[in-house]
């Protein structure tokens, strides 16, 4: 079976769905995608309060002060945020007040302490506050019964910050995809480790934990599994339990120990495409178990694998989120080196891509081959060769897929 790049994408966001949504605790929410609209039910302020550390006044027992012509009150008390005092302002007296803390009846403006001589028993007032000077309105943010977020608003910082301050401690959310990660091949061993001959260290299953992670899952990493075909699919049936989408490296190429391939084929849920793309050719996809879980079944070279995920476990990691777009952006630039791309196949070449006046322009980094994982921790980005393009030269327009938020 050969597949196209858009046609295997198109396979799996059309199995994969988002998951429901339920309540839940306000921290945890960062990063997810709100499910319902938010209606305060209080208003912001809540009711009038200072702008400033300074003196609650009537601002017109202050016409004409200047620094010439200072004008003594006497302070009749002080007000502190999170403290209501019974004290009045009358006309020829001040209060003495606190940044957030509730204006004193009577009073209608607020002079900055720096416009005074900071006294507590008198003060002195050098500049006569307008009405309503550094006094925040209640509801002047929000009123009471507006509508403050909507529904599909992924939750960052700022928005947190409106959720606590209208009192809500719990948020109806789509939760993070719980992502199980699996490497498998008799030679791997874990980083730490010593090797032997013939040995390697598995960095696949790290790689693909923590990209899994960035994209926002959970990612459990189970960690290696030998070519043994029993081990592989007792550890694959032990690990449902905690997983919505399962992701294995390894085994699937053509192979006579390509056991992954060989054992989940017989289930008749996972299909094994070559897809036309460079690198990551042998892709496997499909649902596990009794509740369907999708399982991807990566290339074992750990830039196949890296690129793999970037191009369709992302999208479907986003789905299930309920995250819009799917894919990353592709942004045009420019290319500093020529390099040839294989007929019928499209291509992603480890680049480091900087943003000038003139857009962005990228460079190569390391060699075309999926065994080196040294040019892709270089690289902050991919350029993307379309199918019909044998040959890339210095100069030309390419498209770009940024893999890093800060590039982008």
């Amino acid at each position: 079976m050969r597949r196209s790049v858009d046609e295997h994408l198109e396979v799996v966001l059309g199995r994969v769905t988002a998951l429901p949504a339920f309540d839940q605790p306000l921290m945890d929410a960062v990063g997810l995608m709100l499910c319902e609209d938010i209606v305060s039910g209080v208003s912001l302020p809540g009711f009038d309060n200072s702008a400033m550390d300074g003196y609650a006044v009537q601002a017109r027992d202050l016409a004409g002060a200047s620094d010439e012509n200072p004008i003594p009150l006497p302070v009749v008390g002080e007000f502190r945020a999170g403290r209501s005092e019974p004290i009045v302002v009358t006309q020829g007296t001040c209060v003495r007040i606190m940044t957030g803390a509730p204006m004193p009846r009577g009073a209608d403006s607020v002079v900055p302490v720096e416009w005074t001589d900071g006294g507590t028993v008198t003060a002195r007032f050098t500049k006569q506050p307008p009405v309503g000077g550094s006094v925040r309105r209640a509801g002047e943010d929000v009123t009471a019964g507006t509508q403050v977020l909507d529904r599909d608003t992924v939750l960052g910082p700022r928005q947190i910050a409106v959720l606590a301050a209208v009192g809500r401690a719990r948020v109806k959310a789509r939760p993070r995809p719980r992502v199980v990660v699996i490497s498998t091949g008799a030679e791997l061993r874990e980083p730490g480790s010593r090797l032997g001959d013939g040995q390697i260290y598995d960095s696949n299953s790290y790689t693909l934990a923590a990209c899994a992670r960035d994209a926002g899952a959970v990612a459990y990493r189970v960690g290696i599994v030998d070519d043994d075909p029993k081990r592989i699919m007792d550890t694959l049936s032990d690990q449902l339990v905690r997983a919505d989408l399962v992701i294995t490296t390894g085994g699937v190429s053509m192979g006579a120990y390509d056991i992954v391939k060989e054992e989940l084929s017989k289930l008749g849920t996972v299909d094994f495409p070559q897809v036309a793309m460079q690198p990551g050719k042998p892709q496997g996809f499909g649902v596990i178990g009794e509740d369907e879980v999708p399982i991807f079944t990566l290339p074992g070279n750990p830039v196949s694998a890296y690129v793999s995920f970037e191009v369709f476990v992302r999208p479907a990691l986003r789905k299930m989120m309920g995250q819009m777009p799917y894919r990353r952006a592709l942004v045009p630039g420019v290319t500093l080196d020529g390099f040839s791309s294989p007929a019928g196949r499209r291509q992603y070449v480890r680049a480091t891509a900087t943003a000038g006046d003139e857009g962005w322009m990228a460079s190569t980094v390391g060699g075309h081959g999926s065994h080196l994982l040294g040019g892709l921790s270089r690289s902050n980005a991919l350029i993307v060769v379309p199918e019909d393009v044998t040959a890339v030269r210095a100069g030309d327009q390419v498209e770009l897929m940024l893999l890093d938020e800060e590039t982008g």
